[in-house]
């Protein structure tokens, strides 16, 4: 007896919806809805079954993100990615780990629900235009026209030279080290001059409501020795686990140029149940 072609293809499934809408809650939630679908399929009618569950994550994905939408403008100070606990061998498929990375997730915010949907199949998981007109509801014509503007905005909102893994892990480290010791200096060694720090507290865990600028003030703000920091693997790349008086946040950087230029920091709690067993990630 053959596995049933949805559990064979979860974790890819589970990657496109998480693509799509930056937490792992809602990228469930989607892949219920879309196994309730597919429980009512008629099997022999499906040539291909990935394709076909590819397309159907996707129409759901989109229903929930333009719900979504509407309750982000209302949510309290920045909002940014579900982060995921992920084994090192994600950073193995650079592509992948690069295109589910905090930064990039954050990026593709700023896209409108068809455009993300459009830029995450092609540009991620190589579906043709053809596949994705279907599952977006528009000519293979426009999905081009639409593949070329997606590609246009994200790439002006990206890092612009490309890190190692190694140099990405080394930088990592230093930051790390410097928030254990709390020291000034270190950390403001390890940071370019202009850094930005953004919080997401979610209005529950306390964290600045606005983007932070300058390394003197993201310093003076985290300079502080009071802390448990450990090393994690988040997206896709190495980052940090921070832990001040029973509160638990999770820290992803940008790294160019040998020093972090942005930092993440995710407070809500409600974001944080993805920390204690890696997830699947697949394309």
């Amino acid at each position: 007896m053959t596995e049933d072609p949805f559990v064979v293809h979860r974790s890819l499934l589970f990657t496109v919806a998480y693509e799509m809408l930056g937490s792992s809650a809602d990228a469930e939630d989607v892949l219920q809805e879309s196994w309730l679908r597919w429980a009512d399929v008629d099997r022999t009618q499906v040539r291909d079954p990935r394709a076909y569950l590819v397309r159907t994550v996707t129409r759901q994905a989109l229903n929930r993100l333009r719900t979504l939408s509407r309750s982000r403008e209302e949510y309290v100070g920045e909002w940014l990615p579900e982060p995921l606990l992920t084994s090192p061998d994600v950073a193995e498929d650079i592509e992948l780990a690069e295109n589910v990375s905090i930064a990039m997730l954050t990026v593709l915010e700023t896209l409108g629900p068809t455009e993300r949907a459009v830029f995450v199949l092609r540009e991620v998981f190589e579906v043709p235009y053809g596949e994705i007109a279907e599952a977006v509801g528009k000519s293979a014509a426009a999905v081009r026209q639409i593949a070329r503007r997606a590609r246009e905005h994200v790439a002006a909102r990206r890092p612009r030279v490309p890190v190692s893994r190694s140099e990405q892990q080394a930088v990592v480290e230093r930051f790390l080290a410097a928030l254990r010791t709390g020291r000034l200096q270190e950390l403001l060694d390890v940071m370019a001059p202009d850094v930005v720090l953004i919080a997401d507290g979610g209005g529950i865990a306390t964290a600045a409501q606005a983007p932070i600028h300058g390394a003197a003030l993201v310093a003076k703000m985290l300079a502080r020795p009071d802390r448990v920091v450990s090393a994690v693997w988040l997206n896709g790349a190495p980052a940090g686990r921070i832990e001040i008086d029973g509160r638990v946040a999770a820290v992803s950087l940008v790294v160019e140029d040998g020093k972090v230029t942005r930092i993440h920091a995710i407070a809500n709690p409600r974001k944080l149940t993805r920390l204690d067993e890696p997830a699947e990630l697949a394309r």
